[in-house]
């Protein structure tokens, strides 16, 4: 069914107490209301409650360092996980020390890690294309991951073949993109819902919310979404084509493409080694991280390096700094290496802490935020509807979206809120008398629906 969209803007305002803050100490989401988490179980799409509070807790501040305390469980619903994953979301009650100075690394360059290699702002885990299989060339078979016997050397050891998780791992992804390891919930990859990318490529969200992070948005700057370990942010998709903030909106391409090989016996640099399986529909171009080589593009400002990144002004930093982007192709599908890698731009620097052990001072975004946040977009759809009305933010929400719906007369018939970090909610109107019925946000905004027999 065909999409109605309706724009407004919604603002808010309070007051900077310290105009010179870092976006890396003001970006976070921090939750002040107390929301908890839900999750999803395979065969019911009526979530459940869970007890652990989403998004970031804290955000302490020195000189040099920021310290984000975070559960690692988001606003939107999590699960199910489809592939057999019997893990749920739970809280890692993680302390994320994070530098506030990064600086290039000049030297050779730092091999992203399994695990975490970033945060996102609401929290949640970002980790690189790896899912921690790998090829074992001796038995002829995989090694390492759950129901795989251990790689050669260990998991430590360098493997010639390791598996993308977003190829191997796409059937236990949630509706969001993401998937817990050992509770561990997070993101290899742009952490939006599948169902609103153009090509749809997972039927996840089909039953269950089509919901995550933010929503891609073709016609303005990305929001920023994270930060590496290596201190610099990572935005999504779309950004200004040109490094200085000119020349429009424009997709930040990957500069990595799939090698034209149907045998694995070669890196991607043409070195010899240990072999891996032919190329087949058991084991697609892709489905190896060393399928994939770099082209530089020189002279074509929207093409990325080999850290999958670039300098460039931004909203938050109108004089510029290196960024990463969360890439994705012409369909919106998600594009190697996806977040940041193989390697860090910069120093990698942060790590997660028991303690903070210097003194800090603690952000305070009620008494400190002085911009307005707009939400230049919301989607209303279907819109006439005799089942169920869904509103979509088509952008990342930075506070709490109370939106009432009251009939003709002012009389108040559901309420429903979309949480700081997610981006939708439902109505049923199924019970509904037809008629033009009234959506209202807690900034004032009017929108008028339909509802048919």
């Amino acid at each position: 069914m065909k999409k109605s969209f309706l724009c407004f803007a919604l603002l808010f305002s309070a007051t900077w107490s310290n105009a010179q803050v870092s976006p890396a100490i003001s970006s976070w989401l921090q939750n002040n209301t107390g929301t908890t988490g839900r999750h999803y179980v395979q065969g019911n799409s009526t979530p459940i409650n869970d007890a652990d509070l989403v998004n970031v807790q804290s955000v302490q501040y020195s000189n040099n360092w920021v310290y984000v305390t975070a559960t690692g469980v988001p606003s939107y619903i999590t699960g199910p996980f489809l592939d057999g994953n019997p893990s749920l979301t739970t809280n890692q009650n993680a302390i994320f020390k994070m530098p506030l100075n990064p600086t290039q690394n000049t030297g050779t360059a730092t091999a992203t890690q399994g695990g975490n290699i970033g945060i996102f702002i609401n929290g949640v885990a970002m980790f690189d294309y790896r899912d921690g299989v790998a090829w074992n060339s001796t038995s002829n078979a995989l090694c390492g991951g759950p129901g795989n016997p251990p790689c050669p050397g260990g998991p430590t050891a360098t493997q010639a073949w390791n598996r993308d998780a977003i190829v191997a791992e796409k059937a236990g992804f949630d509706c969001s993109k993401g998937h817990p390891a050992q509770g561990n919930y997070h993101h290899h990859q742009n952490p939006s819902a599948f169902k609103l990318d153009l090509t749809v490529i997972s039927t996840i969200c089909d039953i269950y919310d089509a919901d995550g992070l933010y929503v891609i948005n073709a016609s303005e700057h990305s929001p920023l979404i994270g930060y590496a370990y290596d201190g610099f942010p990572v935005y999504g998709a779309y950004a200004y084509k040109n490094a200085d903030g000119t020349g429009g909106i424009t997709r930040m391409k990957s500069g990595y493409q799939l090698r034209n090989i149907t045998t694995r016996t070669t890196s991607p640099t043409g070195a010899s080694v240990s072999s891996g399986p032919n190329v087949s529909t058991t084991y697609p171009l892709g489905y190896f991280r060393e399928d994939y080589e770099f082209i530089a593009h020189p002279g074509e400002a929207d093409y990325l390096d080999e850290h999958n990144g670039r300098f460039c002004v931004t909203p938050e930093y109108p004089n510029g700094i290196y960024c990463y982007f969360a890439t994705v192709d012409e369909n919106w599908n998600s594009a190697y290496p996806y977040l940041v890698g193989p390697t860090y731009y910069g120093n990698k620097t942060a790590a997660k802490v028991t303690s903070i052990t210097e003194t800090v001072t603690t952000y305070n975004p009620t008494n400190s935020i002085e911009e307005q946040i707009t939400l230049e977009k919301i989607s209303v759809y279907p819109n006439p509807s005799n089942d169920v009305l869904m509103v979509q933010v088509n952008s990342l929400l930075a506070k709490d979206l109370e939106i009432s719906m009251l009939d003709i007369n002012g009389k108040l018939i559901d309420k429903k809120t979309i949480f700081q970090g997610s981006t939708i909610a439902y109505f049923d109107v199924s019970t509904l008398y037809k008629g033009i019925y009234f959506l209202k946000t807690n900034a004032g905004q009017v929108l008028e629906v339909q509802v048919n027999d």
